[in-house]
């Protein structure tokens, strides 16, 4: 019988917690391994310049990123939004509020690289994003 009760118990408050911090970490990491293998693949195919120069980055370059960028980004909040053990979409807009500022200091940190329209756009998109994984996510 105490078995029984046991396989019944609610999740400790820790178990718990620690599900909510890995819901937002493996979306975060997904998000990032796919941005930087893609950007790693399309500069071994010459499709990008070296990411030592970023400054060679074109226009047409910038939005190619920008796009898979925010499909990772909706990706990301997706399987956040699936491991979630509760609450779906407020552990999405922790991932995104994440993402906003992580964009924020990368465009404070590369504001001498020229264009500034880019960084200033994946910030701006980070947390809209999260939320469409997280509807997209949602059970």
């Amino acid at each position: 019988m105490e078995a029984v009760l046991e396989m019944t118990r609610p999740p400790s408050r820790r178990a718990v917690a620690a599900k909510r911090v890995a819901a937002v970490v493996a979306g975060a990491v997904l998000a990032i391994v796919l941005c930087t293998g893609t950007d790693k693949g399309l500069e071994s195919l010459g499709v990008y310049p070296p990411l030592s120069q970023p400054t060679a980055f074109s226009t047409p370059l910038l939005l190619l990123a920008t796009l898979y960028r925010q499909v990772y980004g909706v990706l990301g909040a997706y399987v956040t939004a699936r491991l979630a053990p509760d609450r779906p979409m407020g552990h999405v807009l922790v991932l995104g509020a994440l993402g906003f500022v992580a964009n924020v200091l990368g465009t404070v940190a590369g504001w001498s690289y020229g264009a500034h329209w880019y960084p200033m756009l994946l910030a701006a998109l980070a947390i809209p994003c999260a939320w469409l994984g997280g509807v997209l996510g949602r059970r």
